[in-house]
């Protein structure tokens, strides 16, 4: 039976601009299991990217305890935080943050290389369909490209999670679907646990567990008793 890997605990996140409070997250309580491939669902404002960034050690929580493997990542500094954000956790973002002077190779290597964990760049490039890319440069990479080499960064950290906010939102759907089928296999021959954040209800389809958040809420959590395959989902 798999152990949680993820554990929330009567989140809260409050943000305060002058007079105005406003709380992004209330009262969260969620779990994802260890190897799970986790979909949190929302439209705009419902708190999925606030759960994301508490959930990766890039926001602090106003209330409540997150556990990751078992860690409580709220007790720690920021020198602890930061190396909980190198190691414990791989980023995949909507448009794809890479550094434009550097190479594909050299981009994931960069990202890893204070991993202790760390795997070869060129086999996570190639993993990801990119042996002839290794020297480009991300301006003579297609959209698509980018966001393998933004996928293989983050794995090649070889982190706990796979962390990806709305990873297909600035591709088109053919190459969105190519990225899901991506993450899907990062997922199940590399056992890595994904969670991704959208407000695409398709995708809720591929998941292990999809959770629903509503006005910084959990509306409902739905545990699939099978994953459908990304190239039947259509949106």
């Amino acid at each position: 039976m798999a152990s949680p890997i993820v554990e929330f605990h009567n989140v809260v996140k409050r943000y305060q601009t002058g007079d105005v409070t406003v709380t992004a997250v209330d009262r969260v309580d969620l779990t994802v299991e260890e190897g799970e491939f986790a979909v949190i669902l929302g439209a705009s404002g419902a708190g999925k990217t606030t759960v994301l960034n508490l959930l990766g050690g890039m926001d602090a929580v106003t209330e409540g305890q997150i556990l990751v493997a078992g860690q409580d990542i709220t007790t720690l500094n920021d020198k602890d935080l930061t190396v909980f954000r190198r190691i414990g956790v791989g980023f995949v973002f909507q448009f794809y943050n890479l550094i434009a002077n550097l190479t594909a190779r050299e981009n994931v290597e960069f990202a890893a290389a204070r991993s202790p964990g760390r795997l070869d760049a060129a086999e996570v490039l190639a993993q990801v369909g990119l042996t002839d890319r290794l020297d480009h440069f991300p301006a003579q990479l297609s959209g698509g490209e980018q966001q393998r080499v933004a996928i293989a960064r983050a794995v090649a950290k070889n982190p706990l999670l796979l962390l990806c906010d709305e990873p297909t939102g600035a591709l088109d759907y053919e190459t969105g679907r190519q990225v899901l089928e991506l993450l899907t296999e990062v997922n199940r021959e590399r056992g890595k646990t994904v969670v991704v954040i959208t407000h695409n209800s398709a995708l809720a389809a591929m998941a292990d567990r999809v959770v629903k958040l509503r006005s910084g809420q959990v509306e409902s959590v739905t545990l699939n008793p099978a994953r459908r395959p990304v190239a039947e989902l259509e949106w």
